[in-house]
């Protein structure tokens, strides 16, 4: 009997799949996957800052991730609102903002608590700002640009948690699964039990990362699986399609085994590029600018692309006065750009905004 899809999937297959999930193929690419990620953690280990990889690098994550669900935003609207405290900004951005939020905030929670159907829950009502939950009500279906119906998720708040259960068990399980071969497993299973009202794929998204974090794969959530994402999106809700429809684990696991070598990869390079380019401004500041030179300052102006003086107050690095004369300097020699929005002044880093938004 071919698969409804008009009809809720309440039958979903519980986890592990009964489906083989070491074939040859799958093997040989976890192997590069795995070897790519763990190039990319060697190298994000040597960054003197890592709040840098984590404040700007994870934002442009949170743009893409968001993107692949319509929801669009500039990069200059998104790191001046990152900048402000003020919160004034379009929805778009702000969304984008809470996306990030509910990373950071499901990274922090893993040094405490292990990934749960409570903390997916966190995830999801930071990403929306409301106090969503399981669905309860059914009346759920996913449609195409056309408006046809592709699938339909299960429905009732008790099959859906026990489905949840099942996902917390089998990412707990004392298994001999590759941790990147679960990680395309639970995100299928995630996406098809589609927990919440809205907000999963952005969730899913986030527990891709707190998974690779929580099996020691990544010391912090860098990894750009969106831009991958984007750029094969049409493969990816096939992939998705055909696992639910056919039982084609092998063609999903192999195309989330390809994302996360790709996108380590381009991770890596980007991340050696920041790198080099943090050293090129160390090194101008001590020539063209020595009475200002610090390590903390140069660090101050690649944690974020807009730098304002309170962040070099924060820092401890000077007082107000100071640090707009820091500031100004930098400028001066060209290793920022002055830039004012309404009664706001940034100080830019366009060699860094440009790298962070290639």
């Amino acid at each position: 009997m071919p698969f409804n899809r008009t009809q809720p999937h309440n039958d979903l297959p519980l986890l592990p799949p009964a489906a083989e999930l070491e074939s040859k193929a799958i093997l040989k690419q976890a192997i590069a996957a795995n070897r790519a990620l763990a190039n990319l953690r060697g190298l994000a280990g040597q960054i003197p800052n890592q709040g840098m990889l984590i404040n700007s690098i994870t934002l442009q994550e949170a743009r893409l991730s968001s993107e692949i669900e319509n929801i669009v935003t500039t990069n200059d609207e998104l790191y001046r609102a990152d900048a402000d405290a003020d919160g004034k900004t379009d929805p778009h951005t702000k969304e984008v903002l809470r996306y990030r939020q509910a990373l950071h905030h499901g990274f922090a929670a893993l040094r405490e608590r292990p990934l749960t159907t409570n903390l997916f829950i966190e995830i999801a009502q930071l990403i929306k700002q409301t106090g969503i939950g399981i669905r309860a009500i059914p009346g759920t279906a996913l449609k195409n640009e056309r408006g046809e119906v592709v699938y339909t998720p299960p429905v009732g708040e008790a099959v859906i948690r026990d489905k949840l259960s099942n996902l917390e068990q089998f990412i707990h399980a004392e298994d001999d699964i590759d941790p990147l071969i679960k990680m395309a497993v639970l995100h299928y299973q995630f996406e098809a039990i589609h927990p919440f009202p809205d907000g999963n794929g952005r969730t899913g998204r986030i527990l891709n990362l707190l998974y690779l974090v929580q099996q020691g794969l990544m010391d912090i959530p860098v990894l750009f699986l969106s831009r991958y994402i984007i750029a094969h999106k049409r493969d990816y809700y096939l992939g998705l399609q055909k696992v639910t429809e056919e039982q084609d684990w092998e063609g999903w696991v192999l195309f989330m085994l390809r994302a996360v070598e790709s996108t380590s990869q381009q991770t890596f390079d980007q991340v050696q590029r920041i790198l080099a380019l943090m050293e090129e401004v160390r090194s101008r500041v001590q020539a063209e600018a020595a009475t200002i030179y610090s390590k903390d300052l140069v660090e101050v102006i690649f944690r974020h692309p807009y730098t304002k003086i309170q962040f070099l107050v924060d820092a401890n690095i000077a007082k107000r006065q100071t640090a707009s004369t820091y500031l100004q300097t930098l400028a001066g020699i060209g290793v920022l750009r002055e830039y004012k929005a309404g009664r706001e002044k940034y100080y830019i880093n366009d060699a860094l905004l440009q790298e962070l938004t290639r």
